[in-house]
């Protein structure tokens, strides 16, 4: 049974499919139904965990740490081990490069999980969080084993490695 917030949520995604579907021009390369679908499916199975599960999971075999944020953000300070793949640079062949295999195990992390770095990890609107967006992309290309940081960890005191020009 749906609780009534649930129900609310559903209802309001549905309006907003039939909204975007009547109202925007046709382009098959523009799909807001998918994405709304796909954001619903990412929420309904994400899966956050504290930094030392993160840490944990980090170090078995066969994980990737995705960093999506800008290339010059990440050479200034990145979870040590992390991949960059700027978000604006996926495509299927950019993803596959560095995951080829779709069940691999991805944890991501963003901006919004860290505080005392303004420059390096500069805060975003919490709706724009860069985790909720890679989130649904990685899901959207077909990579539903995605774990993410929880939490809003200072980078002073932080038990996460880092690494990059401007580790505290």
């Amino acid at each position: 049974m749906k609780t009534p917030t649930q129900l609310t949520t559903l209802a309001g995604i549905v309006l907003s499919m039939s909204f975007a579907s009547a109202q925007a021009p046709q382009n098959p390369q523009v799909d807001m139904p998918g994405f709304l679908r796909d954001a619903t499916a990412a929420a309904a199975q994400r899966s956050t965990m504290d930094q030392q599960r993160f840490m944990e999971m980090a170090a078995e075999k066969g994980t990737v740490i995705l960093d999506a944020r800008s290339a010059d953000k990440f050479a200034m300070l990145h979870v040590r081990g992390a991949v960059n793949l700027p978000f604006t640079d996926f495509t299927a062949e950019s993803l596959a490069k560095i995951i080829p295999d779709k069940n691999t195990r991805i944890l991501i992390y963003c901006n919004n999980n860290f505080e005392n770095a303004p420059v390096s990890m500069a805060l975003k609107c919490a709706p724009a969080s860069l985790n909720l967006s890679t989130l649904v992309s990685l899901r959207s290309y077909g990579y539903t084993n995605v774990h993410e940081l929880a939490g809003y960890i200072d980078v002073k005191k932080s038990k996460l490695p880092f690494a990059g020009t401007d580790v505290p």
